[in-house]
């Protein structure tokens, strides 16, 4: 089946792909055509029947795979709850996402004081609390502050408060009405999770695909710009997550990782090579900002891990 078969097949017509209907720090999409040529061959010839995603964030590998290689159920799984609220809820009743994006859109675009607007919403979004159930109203703020906060960041504070400032874009597209309909069309075939990354590990089998984009091993020791989740996750989560990379690879799932290259500020730090060792380690080349200051943006080598051989 071709890719246009299968863009049919889900309703997406032919000329426009959903893309991630978030902005998000370390997002994929700069590096999904590289990626293409990493994918495992088994899930260029359809050999694949269920794609995991453990750490989800933008979602920018699951889009991807959805739209262009044929499998039959996913799985996404993230520890932020207020992100996977929002995959649910654009899943279960996308048109009740763009009611109440739409207002949130006409709201601030026409406010004489966007920045206060923002502040309200914000403080609004760190009010309500998730009970297990869709709530719409969050979820709205949620892709509402990702699209006018500083640099779409997610960060939260020690109480897990987000707390990014302002982003004071001239004229941001807040409510993509097309992109949240199409990705909601995409949804409908994944399974979605919130917790633990192990516990969608289980679903795993011989005839999986697993991407791992964990909480990226900071490059800057003490950088609390790229706090994720006020649990953290340090050395050690990284050492059990190759424990586990190590375990589904004895299953014989196919598994790609991306983390990134400690070699970019220490050439003698060979934490990845060491924990992977026996994998194969591809190094690519990405745009990132490595701090809060613009300036400071370049391009970085990551490190992608497979546990299957290159395409040739």
């Amino acid at each position: 089946m071709t890719k246009t078969d299968l863009r049919k097949k889900a309703n997406l017509g032919t000329s426009t792909f959903a893309k991630p209907f978030l902005k998000w720090a370390g997002g994929k999409g700069q590096l999904l055509n590289k990626f293409e040529e990493l994918y495992p061959q088994e899930l260029i010839e359809g050999k694949i029947e269920a794609y995991i995603e453990p750490f989800v964030g933008g979602g920018a590998v699951l889009f991807n795979v959805l739209q262009n290689y044929e499998i039959n159920k996913a799985y996404i799984n993230d520890i932020n709850k207020e992100l996977i609220n929002c995959y649910r809820c654009i899943k279960a009743d996308v048109e009740e996402v763009i009611k109440q994006l739409d207002v949130l859109e006409k709201e601030y675009l026409t406010s004489e004081d966007r920045t206060n607007y923002f502040y309200k919403v914000r403080d609004r979004y760190n009010e309500i609390h998730l009970n297990g159930h869709l709530d719409y109203e969050k979820c709205a703020d949620f892709i509402f502050l990702n699209k006018t906060c500083f640099n779409g960041l997610y960060r939260v504070n020690k109480d897990g408060k987000f707390n990014v400032p302002h982003g004071k874009y001239k004229n941001p597209l807040i409510c993509d009405k097309e992109n949240l309909r199409l990705c909601s069309n995409l949804l409908q075939k994944v399974e979605i999770s919130f917790g633990s990354y192990e516990q969608v590990l289980e679903k795993a089998d011989n005839r999986t695909f697993v991407y791992f984009d964990p909480p990226y091993r900071p490059l800057i020791e003490n950088n609390s710009f790229v706090s994720y989740d006020k649990s953290g996750f340090d050395d050690n989560d990284q050492i059990k997550l190759a424990e586990n990379y190590k375990t589904l690879d004895n299953k014989k799932c196919l598994l790609m990782l991306s983390n990134s290259d400690p070699k970019n500020t220490n050439e003698e730090d060979n934490f990845f090579d060491d924990i992977y060792t026996g994998f194969e380690i591809e190094r690519v080349f990405a745009k990132r900002m490595i701090n809060c200051q613009a300036s400071k943006r370049g391009d970085i080598t990551e490190i992608v891990v497979m546990n299957y051989k290159r395409r040739k």
